[in-house]
């Protein structure tokens, strides 16, 4: 019994931790460019698109809208990877000496 408890007490603390990296990703903001900057998209810690930024030079005379948007599919992607990649991090220093199996993927 002592040892359930125990790990009753870990399951709860490890579930407010994730409330609050779950606010904490709310807030955070990470941005992805393309085209050497004329294209920047930025996106909160959920993946969320929160502001793109193109370069008039991009949509002026003689612009080429097929570039533009795969310009902005690129800095999209960039962004998502990089919030990916800190979620990740976060998660594993979330996760830190509990007995999780490889693999296994929180939240469930």
């Amino acid at each position: 019994m002592k040892n359930l408890a125990g790990m009753l007490k870990q399951a709860s603390q490890m579930q407010q931790k994730m409330e609050e990296m779950q606010a904490k990703l709310s807030a955070l903001e990470i941005q992805g460019q393309a085209g050497a900057g004329m294209v920047q998209v930025t996106l909160n810690g959920k993946g969320e698109m929160r502001s793109i930024l193109i370069d008039p030079k991009l949509v002026g005379e003689g612009g080429d809208a097929e570039m533009l948007q795969d310009l902005v599919l690129a800095a999209h992607n960039d962004a998502k990877r990089k919030v990916e990649a800190n979620s990740q991090d976060e998660m594993q220093k979330l996760t830190a000496g509990l007995p999780i199996p490889p693999g296994m993927k929180l939240p469930f």
